[in-house]
């Protein structure tokens, strides 16, 4: 066949096979990271197993001229470096797409395609022949491979140069190395073969204001500017970057210019518990402090999030989501949490709740979560997902106000103390449900003791009935009235619709994707993406305004339909789903095919409304 036969310039997916362990993501980051300095906007997704080394990993690497960077099911171009997974990589390919493999080993007649385009380099004899030890061949071997697809794609090598030179700039040998072993792809692929293929990469002049990171990357920088100082945590994937980055961020910024000590705490605890005890001390104490955990760190924690909910204690918990019950598919992503962390721990408890949709969300949102820990007195959650938290997405520059002044809340100073008759912690002084708070030390009447059981609005233990009601009644309207405060909904509506699609996190890009798909198609419908809960006014709004709402998320059972039931007005025969919970990113095609169906069966059913 025309090796040739597609011709999609700058609408390219790219995936790359590879074993887990063998120091491909580098190599990957790298091959991302020049198409997004070519000005192309792009994403990857990686794909990769729980254990350490062995297993088979995947990355997926989209580049769109029209922006559309959420995953896709299409293959254009197939890496296929891991022998293993020859079968199912190679049946992946899009017919007119094209594979590039490890020709040192010829390729069993039976995987040959006639409507895909294979390309041999022989990468590993290369590498052998070109580099000393064993290691370094099989490292140099994935930079190889970067250097053939710069060929077929058009990536100039001063790009990956200068991305080496920024990686590796201290260290002179490494740099020689690396552009030693792209050199080698990009000659053979030169040599060898047609190049560049029609399909390819051309720069252009986009991403002048938009940052490639991570979300767990920009949740931690946020941590810092929102005033953070201490940070507790067990490891768990896929939250433990976050803080990474946070310490990171910390050793650059707060340090003693003079003295050199560090102006931050970082804690790793014995287990999720312990992390949320440390956490909660140190808010009681007057500063900010976090924790970053997924799923199975907020199960453990459920008991001393309770205290905090019931005694009044600001913190700041991330909630990176991945695959579960138990330990689940712990490197894989989900949105499975969103009832666990809305009504956390025993009891009767509702928290504030924010789900950021991309990396620059995750840092503003984090900032704010900070303010309204101070603000309400209670615990507030950051919940993203393992996609947001751990792949790279090009996102809006971060954006900052200098004037910035954090919003402490009701903290009552020793002057304002002094000038009490009696200070009670949890009296509703003002009656809006939030009562004033004191810091330990600061003046003799701030004192008080920070109850779990039971009492009264004067701080005093009690176990009647109906003293215990009107204080956990106040909190439940504090933090009902903190829905005001939260960040709006992002909404669309176009003209002619009459359906309102719904979703949340890291669902955003392939739900705008689908959306723009369908308005060519001649099916105009509304969105909608909850950004915080206790919910706006603005979503009753929306789903009150259509006859059929489509709620789409990636869980099994429906668990944002089932809170807009809870939490809204909304009638229940109005509200279908689709669901994805097969621990990929989402992708715009099942959101097509599931409104398109949905559509239909709602036309056949009318009497359903």
């Amino acid at each position: 066949m025309d090796q040739n036969s597609r011709n999609c310039i700058n609408d390219l997916v790219i995936k790359v096979a590879t074993v887990n362990g063998t120091g491909s993501a580098s190599a990957n980051g790298f091959l991302m990271q020049a198409i997004f300095r070519m000005g192309i906007p792009v994403s990857g997704k990686n794909v990769f197993p729980s254990n350490i080394q062995g297993l088979p990993t995947w990355y997926e690497i989209r580049a769109n001229k029209d922006g559309h960077t959420g995953r896709s099911a299409r293959v254009d171009l197939m890496v296929a470096m891991n022998p293993k997974t020859y079968v199912q990589d190679i049946k992946e390919v899009t017919p007119g797409g094209s594979i590039l493999y490890d020709s040192s080993w010829s390729l069993p007649q039976e995987l040959l395609r006639e409507d895909v385009d294979f390309f041999g380099v022989p990468l590993s004899h290369m590498c052998v022949e070109n580099f000393k030890g064993s290691r370094q061949q099989i490292l140099m071997k994935n930079v190889s491979y970067v250097g053939a697809l710069a060929a077929l794609l058009e990536i100039d090598l001063s790009i990956l140069s200068g991305i080496f030179e920024d990686k590796f700039g201290s260290k002179p040998r490494l740099v020689e190395l690396n552009n030693v072993a792209v050199k080698l792809g990009y000659d053979f692929a030169l040599e060898n073969f047609k190049c560049p293929l029609e399909s390819h990469l051309e720069p252009m002049d986009g991403n002048k204001n938009s940052v490639l990171m991570t979300g767990n990357m920009a949740a931690g920088l946020g941590c810092v500017y929102a005033g953070a100082t201490v940070g507790a945590w067990y490891p768990i994937t896929p939250s433990t970057s976050l803080m990474d980055s946070f310490r990171g961020f910390c050793e650059k910024l707060r340090k003693d210019p003079e003295t050199k000590k560090n102006r931050f705490c970082v804690i790793q605890a014995e287990d999720e518990l312990a992390a949320i005890g440390i956490v909660l001390g140190a808010s009681w104490m007057g500063a900010r402090a976090f924790t970053p955990t997924s799923g199975p760190g907020i199960s453990l924690m459920g008991e001393f999030i309770g205290l905090a909910y019931y005694a009044e204690i600001p913190a700041v918990l991330f909630n990176v989501q991945r695959t579960g019950p138990s330990t689940g598919m712990p490197t894989r992503t989900q949105q499975g949490d969103i009832l666990t962390t809305v009504y956390a721990s025993h009891g009767d408890t509702k928290h504030i709740v924010l789900f950021p949709g991309d990396p620059n969300e995750c840092f503003q949102l984090a900032v704010q979560a900070f303010d309204l820990a101070d603000k309400y007195q209670t615990p507030v959650f950051v919940v993203s997902d393992l996609d947001i938290g751990m792949n790279d997405w090009v996102c809006d520059n971060l954006q900052w106000d200098d004037n910035f002044i954090p919003d402490r809340g009701k903290v009552l100073s020793a002057e304002e103390l002094e000038n009490l008759d009696e200070f009670y912690r949890y009296l509703d002084v003002d009656g809006d449900g939030i009562p004033y708070r004191s810091l330990p030390g600061v003046h003799p009447k701030g004192s008080y003791f920070t109850r779990g059981s039971g009492h009264d609005k004067y701080g005093r233990y009690t176990e009647d009935g109906a003293l215990y009601a009107e204080v956990v009644d106040r909190i439940r309207k504090k933090i009902d009235g903190a829905a005001t405060c939260l960040p709006e909904a992002e909404i669309h509506c176009q003209e002619g619709a009459r359906v309102g699609v719904v979703t949340i996190g890291g669902c955003r890009k392939s739900v705008l994707e689908a959306i723009e798909e369908l308005n060519v198609s001649g099916i105009p419908v509304d969105y909608l993406r909850v950004k915080s809960f206790p919910f706006g006014p603005e979503v009753q709004q929306f789903l009150s305004s259509h006859d059929l709402n489509i709620v789409i998320e990636q869980n099994r059972d429906a668990q944002l339909m089932k809170l807009i039931t809870i939490e809204t007005e909304v009638e229940k025969k109005t509200l279908e789903s689709i669901l994805d919970n097969k621990g990929s990113p989402l992708s715009a095609g099942i959101v097509v095919n599931g409104i398109k169906q949905l559509m239909s069966a709602n036309l056949k059913n009318p009497d359903r409304n």
